[in-house]
C-alpha cells in the first residue's frame, strides 16, 4: 500500500531538447536524500506524451539504476486505445517497478461504464498493481467515486487512486467507502493536507521536485496528525504551489527548477518555456 510522499517525477531536457540523463540521476538522487517515498516515473509530469518509446526505456532504466530500490517506482502507463494499452503491456520491462499509474482515456471521453470496462481490461492484463488516475481538467472526463470503489471491490490488483479532480465531496466519498488496503492519494499539491488531515493516505506532489523534504515533512505531519505544524508548511508553499499551475504543468515545475540551477527550463512542443512574467515571480518566491 502506497504511503506518504509520492513524486511526479520531471525528465530534464538539455537546452537542444534531448533528455539529460545526468540531471535526471542527480534529481532522483535529490529526491530520496529529501525523504520522499516513492516515485512516479513517465506521468503527466515527465512529458510522456512528447517522449520516443526508445527514451521511454532508458528513463526507465536511468531512475532504476540511480534509485537502487532504495524506494518503490510507479511506472505511469495509460492511455484512451484500450485494446493498445494492454498490449503494450507485454512489451514493457517492469521488473524494477511496483505498480502502474494508469490516467482514465482522454479525449474519446467514454462513459462510467466504458471507464469500468477500459480499467477492468487493464488490471486483467497487468503485471503489477495498478493505481488509477483521475484527472478530468486533462482528460474531459471523471471517474466517478462510485464506478473507482466498484473497481476496487471487483479487482484486487487495483489498490488505489491518484485523485485530482478538485472535488474535496468526491474525495470525502473515496474516504468514507475505500477498501482498507486501497490507498486514496491526493494528486493536487494545494490540497494535499487538507486531503490527508481527511484521511487520504498521501500525496503525489509536482512541488517535491524541487522541495522534496519540506512537502514529504509536511506530508508526514499530516498523517501523523500534527495539524498545526502541516499548516504551517502548506501555507508556507502555498504561493508557490499557485505558480507551479499558472502556465501549465510541468512548465511551472521547470522554470522554478531552472533557476534553481537544479536542471534547464526546456519542455517539448506544443508546450513552451515559462515566461519572464512567470520567472519574476518565481525569483521572487525562490529568494523568500
Amino acid at each position: 500500500m502506497l504511503t506518504g510522499t509520492g513524486v511526479a517525477l520531471i525528465t530534464p531536457f538539455t537546452s537542444a531538447g534531448e533528455v539529460d540523463y545526468a540531471s535526471l540521476e542527480r534529481t532522483v538522487n535529490n529526491l530520496i536524500n529529501g525523504r520522499v517515498d516513492f516515485l512516479v516515473v513517465l506521468g503527466t509530469t515527465g512529458e510522456s506524451a512528447t517522449l520516443t518509446d526508445e527514451e521511454k526505456q532508458q528513463i526507465v532504466q536511468c531512475v532504476a539504476v540511480a534509485t537502487r530500490g532504495r524506494v518503490p517506482l510507479v511506472l505511469g502507463a495509460g492511455g484512451n486505445d484500450t485494446a493498445a494499452l494492454v498490449r503494450s503491456l507485454q512489451t514493457i520491462d517492469t521488473s524494477a517497478f511496483s505498480a502502474l499509474l494508469s490516467v482514465a482515456p482522454y479525449y474519446n471521453r467514454p462513459s462510467q461504464q466504458g471507464l469500468y470496462a477500459h480499467f477492468a481490461a487493464l488490471a486483467q492484463a497487468s503485471p503489477l498493481p495498478i493505481l488509477l488516475y483521475n484527472i478530468p481538467s486533462r482528460t474531459g472526463v471523471n471517474l466517478e467515486a462510485e464506478t473507482t470503489l466498484r473497481l476496487a471491490r471487483d479487482f484486487g490488483n487495483i489498490v488505489g487512486i491518484k485523485e485530482s479532480s478538485g472535488s474535496m465531496s468526491q474525495l470525502m466519498q473515496l474516504l468514507a467507502h475505500r477498501p482498507d488496503d486501497f490507498s486514496v492519494l491526493c494528486g493536487d499539491d494545494a490540497l494535499g493536507v487538507p486531503a490527508v488531515l481527511m484521511g487520504a493516505q498521501g500525496l503525489i506532489s509536482v512541488m517535491a521536485n524541487i522541495f522534496p523534504k519540506d512537502t514529504a515533512e509536511m506530508i508526514r505531519l499530516a498523517l501523523k496528525g500534527r495539524t498545526h505544524r502541516a499548516l504551517e508548511l502548506h501555507y508556507r508553499y502555498l504561493d508557490f504551489m499557485a505558480l507551479l499551475c499558472k502556465e501549465g504543468n510541468p512548465v511551472g515545475i521547470k522554470t522554478a527548477m531552472g533557476l534553481a540551477a537544479l536542471c534547464d527550463e526546456t519542455v517539448r512542443l506544443p508546450l513552451v518555456r515559462g515566461s519572464e512574467s512567470l520567472r519574476s515571480e518565481m525569483a521572487a518566491f525562490l529568494k523568500r
